[in-house]
């Protein structure tokens, strides 16, 4: 690969497949990023020369070569250039199988991985840069087919630094997490989260914070605003009063409010863009 960058993204209200690409890169020299709401999709990013420093959960790891991490949706984080360069593949990626596959392959969590063999991950995202560059009209399909790949491969050829605090945070919330996705159009309280996990609410935060670096409430402020973008794109003709009623906001004024908080547009301008 040559010394210069290249970013690819794709239209997601075009993707109708179960898993898809919404943006390939490759960064000679990665830029420093704070998002304090994370990113709307599933987030790798790997490290080639040099080495950056990652934050994320109250946590701080150094990317050195070989290393890379797998954020899931919307999980706040950021990361800088150590020394004078720093350089980086990524691949961001959504659809509905993706946590079914995730859970399959056994990975519920945020969580930074080392290569057990040389450069595996990176090798299948450059040969995913170069189909791109080689056909401006990259097959949905093909796309799909080699990140399925690539994330069999993170889990045969991936060990995960520090996995077993990171996975005894998420696994004891998890049960909550998958009852907040089913009953995202409920109102729900703190409390009724802390009674549905049988802790406190003290400690369900502390939970919270050390697994996703957010408290419980604005996780599921989080996943309704995550909710409202797939209904959005994906059912055109539902107004905006009845897309807020499905997401758990009990009035419109206050679900484009926070939308526009998190977004930083209105939800009929997001509809607009991607539809």
């Amino acid at each position: 690969m040559d010394g210069v960058k290249k970013r690819y993204t794709f239209s997601v209200s075009e993707n109708t497949f179960p898993l898809f690409i919404e943006s390939i890169g490759y960064n000679p020299r990665e830029q420093d990023f704070t998002r304090p709401e994370g990113y709307p999709y599933y987030h790798w990013l790997q490290t080639l020369a040099g080495e950056g420093r990652f934050h994320f959960g109250g946590h701080e790891w150094v990317l050195s070569l070989g290393k890379g991490i797998l954020l899931l949706p919307y999980t706040p984080h950021s990361y800088f250039t150590v020394g004078s360069q720093w350089t980086t593949v990524y691949v961001t990626f959504g659809g509905a199988a993706v946590p079914s596959i995730l859970n399959g392959l056994g990975i519920h969590f945020s969580a930074v991985y080392e290569e057990k063999e040389p450069l595996p991950f990176s090798k299948i995202v450059f040969e995913m840069l170069q189909m791109v560059e080689r056909d401006s009209e990259f097959s949905r399909l093909e796309s799909s087919a080699h990140l399925y790949y690539f994330l069999i491969m993170l889990k045969q050829y991936g060990k995960i630094n520090n996995q077993s605090s990171l996975s005894s945070h998420y696994d004891r919330i998890r049960p909550l997490v998958e009852w907040l996705e089913a009953e995202v159009a409920q109102p729900i309280s703190l409390d009724e989260m802390a009674a549905y996990a049988r802790m406190s609410p003290q400690y369900l935060n502390q939970i919270f914070q050390n697994a996703f670096g957010i408290s419980p409430y604005s996780f599921l402020i989080q996943l309704r605003i995550r909710k409202a973008k797939e209904i959005l794109v994906s059912n055109p003709e539902i107004p905006l009063k009845n897309v807020a009623k499905l997401v758990g906001f009990r009035d419109l004024s206050h679900f484009v409010a926070t939308f526009r908080k998190k977004e930083g547009i209105t939800p009929k301008k997001y509809r607009d863009l991607h539809t």
